[in-house]
This record gives C-alpha cells, structure tokens and sequence, in this order.
C-alpha cells in the first residue's frame, strides 16, 4: 500500500486539531469547574441538571417561605402569650382581691376597676400586633387594625372586628348603615377565616375549588376565635353577658364602681372571663404545636436542599483534581504532537537522486 506525503500531512492535521480540541476542553473544565458548558455536549447530564435545578429553586422559595411564616407565627404567639398573662392576673390576683373584705370599699374597687380597664386597653393593643406592616390577628385582611372600641347603635360599649360587632355581628359599614341580616353567620365564616401558604406538601384543590387544608399551612389566627365572640345563654335574671373577654372586662369594671356592689355578679362576670382565659391558653398551645410543625418542616427543607445540591454537584461540577489531572496529560499530548510534527517529513527517495 502507497503511502503519499500529503496523506500524512492531511491526517497529521486532523490528529493534531483533535489534539487541541481535547486540550481546549480540559482547559475548560478546570477553568468552569463544570463537566459541559452546553448542552450539546452531554444532553442527558444537561437535562437532569435541569430538573434538579428546578427542584433546587422550588425548594428554596418553600424554605424562605417556612422562615417566613415562622416569624409571623412568633409574633401571634408573643402576643398572644402576653393577652394569657395578662388576663391570668386580672382573673387570679385582682379578681379574688376585689372580693377580699378588707378590700370592700368603693375606693379599692374603683383602683381594681381602674386596672381592669387599663388591661383592657393592653389587651385590645396586643389583639392589633403586627408583623412588618401585617396585623397578625386580622385573618385575610390584614391591611387594617383588626378591633377597636366604639359604641353600638344603642350607645353600648361595643367591640368591632373588621367593623362587625362581636356581640351581635351586626356590620358597621363607614357610611353608617347598619347590616342586620346574616349577623350570626358573619361571625362565625370570620372566626374560620383562613389563608393557606404552599409549604412543598402538594396543594390540591377541592372540587368547589377550595383549598384542601390538609394540602397546605393556615397561617390566619381571626382575633375573635381567640377572645370570643357573640353571647352567653341569659342567666336567671334574663341578662345575656357578651362572650368576648374584652367587653367583660369592661362590665367588670362597672360592676366594682357600683355603689351598691353585687359580689355575686361580680363573680359570675369573673367566671365567665375565665372560661375566655381558657379559650386564649388554647390557642397558645395551638400555636407552639404548629410552631414545633414549622420547625420540622424547615429541617426537612434544609436536608432536601442539602441532598439536591450533592446531586447537582455530581452531575454538573467536575472533580477538580481529576480534571487538572487530564489537563495536564491533554497538554502533555498536545505537547508531542506537535514535536512528532518536526520529523513528519523523513526522507524519501527523492532525497538520495541526483
């Protein structure tokens, strides 16, 4: 077989060029840190590290998210850590001291009364906390100071949630019109008021096209589910108190300022306070239960985040060491060949005719 000068020549060419392609591509890999810069290169690598990126961005927004919501939840529950203390004292200290005997006369109750009101005020400023603008105890609106104190249509002391009165759930609009109809229904589609955040457990979505709760987190916390809202049954005298802890705490006060002091009202006002105190250290228990929740869900984010980027790192990211290893041996290639390049033309016949 004939071997012509020119075909050394041309595969002499094509060999080196591949020579310092490969040179090229380890000089690349060290340089990015990564196994192919397109797709081309390695199409199954390329579309796994696609989805695994995907995954890895999800992930990261439902652990921001988590962080979040967590943050808000403290300051529900720090605030409503600070209405159970609150309220722990008025029902524990100054309501049995108000009853005491030595403590009988007008001018002792009307101190204890003073108290009853100024707690009324702390607790009517902890149930309006908020979180970076957002009111924590407003439900889906929260935008606006959730309660404030005013007076009814009768000129009663009167409580307002999102301007629905929690005593009769008779809506205050801001033109002053009053709504009636659907009071008892109102309330209560307020105190089940809820918002749901995606935490990465599947959203689904019920056939009426609401959210199915077990799919997702209900960060809202309606303050009336945690005061009260609405009446007692009328006890023997007729009376229906207001089941709100806030309202109570104001017909307490008036009952010490009485001259002619009822101890057995008072006591039954006071009762009826606690079985609200008890409804406020729910919730804080609700609250650390969900808090623990969070907590859980955040470190199994954390472990996931962990786990996608150890395998984005083995599918994307070069081992460094091997990588310069095959640089240096891409070089060392390229090397040689262009020194086989300087005896590639070994003499012919040519050479030795005269």
């Amino acid at each position: 077989m004939r071997i012509t000068t020119n075909q050394i020549l041309r595969n002499y060419k094509s060999n080196l060029a591949t020579s310092l392609t490969n040179l090229d591509s380890a000089r690349v890999k060290v340089m990015t840190g990564r196994k192919f810069t397109a797709t081309a290169e390695d199409p199954a690598s390329a579309l796994r590290a696609s989805v695994l990126e995907r995954k890895y961005a999800r992930n990261e927004d439902y652990l921001s998210l988590v962080k979040d919501v967590q943050s808000f939840q403290d300051s529900q529950e720090d605030a409503a850590m600070q209405i159970n203390t609150i309220a722990k004292r008025l029902s524990k200290q100054y309501g049995l001291e108000a009853l005491n005997g030595t403590n009988g006369s007008l001018d002792i109750r009307e101190t204890y009364a003073d108290a009853w009101r100024g707690s009324q005020e702390s607790i009517l400023l902890s149930l309006n906390a908020s979180y970076e603008g957002k009111y924590v105890f407003a439900g889906s609106d929260g935008q606006k100071a959730p309660f404030k104190l005013g007076k009814d249509e009768n000129n009663k002391q009167a409580l307002f949630y999102r301007n629905v009165d929690v005593t009769t759930g008779y809506l205050y609009n801001d033109d002053g019109t009053i709504v009636k109809t659907g009071a008892e229904e109102r309330l209560k589609k307020l105190a089940e008021d809820s918002v749901f955040v995606d935490l990465g457990f599947g959203l689904n979505i019920n056939d009426d096209f609401t959210i199915d709760s077990s799919s997702a987190f209900n960060t809202s916390l309606p303050g009336i589910k945690m005061v009260g809202y609405g009446k007692f049954d009328a006890n023997a005298d007729g009376i229906e108190d207001p089941k709100n802890m806030i309202l109570l705490m104001g017909q307490i006060a008036d009952e010490l300022e009485k001259p002619d002091f009822d101890s057995e009202r008072y006591s039954e006002l006071v009762g009826k306070f606690d079985e609200g105190r008890n409804d406020v250290l729910e919730v804080v228990t609700t609250l650390g239960t969900q808090t623990e929740f969070l907590t859980t869900t955040k470190d199994r984010l954390e472990t996931n985040e962990i786990s996608l980027s150890t395998q984005i790192d083995n599918v994307v990211n070069v081992d460094m060491a091997e990588a310069i290893m095959n640089f240096s041996w891409a070089q060392y290639a390229y090397n040689a060949s262009l020194k086989v390049g300087n005896n590639i033309l070994t003499p012919s016949f040519i050479d030795f005719m005269r």
